[in-house]
């Protein structure tokens, strides 16, 4: 037998350290199981102590973070299933602790477990892990255990959780390839400009002609890149990190999201996506009884746009009025009309919950057919700018070539 290093949690929360033997680390996790103890690191002692340190260091950093997206996405699933099919909160977590692949969802849910056993709610216990539930999960939960309905609640989160992740990802594939044809173009563009064409045009500026205004345009803006290459490329680094630390500031953030909005095309664009998901996020939530005010709350978190924010604060202040909320809404000019139209239907027939899905669905729908124009428009436009600069460089090049050609007929 072989003797193991452990760090686990007590059924009081509190973290407990020691040593073990065992055959395998299986099974002194087994054993540490069997002593009501939730392991959550367990490690051989001996020869490579240099070793185990660096992977506990590194594991410890793993812990820290927060859980993932996809990660919470897949838990919330197996959460709910674990739920329906008759399992306590506490039995649930610990199948999903058994279940889980990596440190960090592994710690957290053993963190979740023990505050759960030292007599903590689901919400409180989840509040106390506030960096990887966001305010939206732990409003659900709270809602389903006020209500008694919590493996039904789960279910609707982890399809919440599913859509929202899909439309991220439908929205990044949608940018990827615009991206990458726009990072080539930019470097062979470079190339050319950097190396081809000083090579090139070296033959004509030891003659007596006058060049073409193309060509020398073309040849100063060569010498620029050649000497000045990199100081153009520190500067622009250097003001992408000062724009990133001026965006800290709200009062710089709000002009910026402000100034987007107002774009023609990518204004609209961004006002959907965001409709969309303050629509999918209040629909789950009004859907698991989330009290209208609390679900508000908890919607204007995914909204990463300022200016529409701002909007939901003062809707909210209207609400808390006795203003319905499609009424409240539609003064701040922010919210599709759409939107604001499925909200009053559902106001009106006392279906909101329904309504507000309906209009997240066809918000996202419009939004996938937004980005697919866009898209249409991107890929030719980046094309086109390519084909065009290529011309200009073929164009610089060719016309003294031309000019001498004629001086010898």
């Amino acid at each position: 037998m072989a003797a193991f290093g452990y760090l686990a949690l007590a059924s009081d929360g509190s973290e407990i350290r020691g040593v073990i033997d065992a055959d395998t680390a299986r099974a002194a996790r087994s054993s540490l199981r069997e002593r009501g103890l939730h392991p959550i690191d367990v490690n051989p002692l001996g020869v490579n102590a240099g070793a185990a340190s660096a992977g506990r260091i590194v594991r410890r950093w793993f812990e820290r973070r927060a859980i993932g997206t996809a990660d919470l996405s897949l838990l919330t699933r197996q959460w709910s299933s674990l739920l329906g099919a008759g399992l306590t909160a506490e039995q649930s977590l610990a199948a999903l602790i058994d279940q889980a692949e990596t440190t960090a969802v592994r710690h957290t849910l053993a963190g979740v477990r023990g505050e759960l056993t030292a007599g903590y709610s689901l919400r409180a216990a989840l509040d106390r892990h506030a960096a990887s539930f966001p305010p939206v999960y732990r409003a659900s939960v709270a809602a389903g255990e006020k209500s008694g309905q919590l493996p039904a609640v789960m279910d609707e989160l982890a399809d919440y959780l599913d859509r929202r992740d899909a439309l991220r990802r439908k929205t990044m594939q949608a940018l990827i390839y615009p991206v990458l044809v726009a990072a080539v173009a930019l470097v062979i563009i470079m190339a050319l400009m950097v190396y081809v064409v000083p090579q090139v045009v070296s033959v004509f500026q030891g003659g007596k002609q006058t060049l073409p205004w193309l060509t020398r345009v073309l040849i100063a803006i060569s010498g620029v890149l050649r000497d000045y290459g990199w100081v153009m490329v520190a500067a622009a680094v250097a003001a992408l990190f000062l724009a990133r630390a001026a965006l800290r500031e709200d009062a710089v953030r709000h002009r910026w999201h402000r100034w987007l909005l107002e774009l023609p095309l990518l204004g609209r664009h961004l006002r959907t996506l965001e409709s969309a998901r303050f629509a999918s996020t209040l629909a789950m939530l009004a859907g698991s009884g989330v009290p209208l005010l609390v679900a508000l709350e908890a919607g204007k978190q995914v909204i990463g746009l300022l200016p529409m924010r701002d909007a939901i604060d003062a809707a909210i202040t209207r609400v808390r009025e006795g203003v319905p909320l499609s009424r409240a809404l539609a003064e701040s000019r922010r919210f599709p009309a759409l939107l604001i139209h499925l909200v009053a239907s559902g106001e009106q027939t006392g279906r909101l919950d329904s309504m507000l899905k309906r209009a997240a669905l066809l918000q996202e729908s419009e939004l996938e057919n937004r980005t697919a124009v866009l898209t249409s428009l991107l890929e030719p436009a980046l094309l086109l700018s390519m084909g065009g600069f290529v011309l200009l460089i073929v164009l610089a090049v060719m016309q003294p070539i031309i000019e001498i050609n004629h001086l010898f007929r």
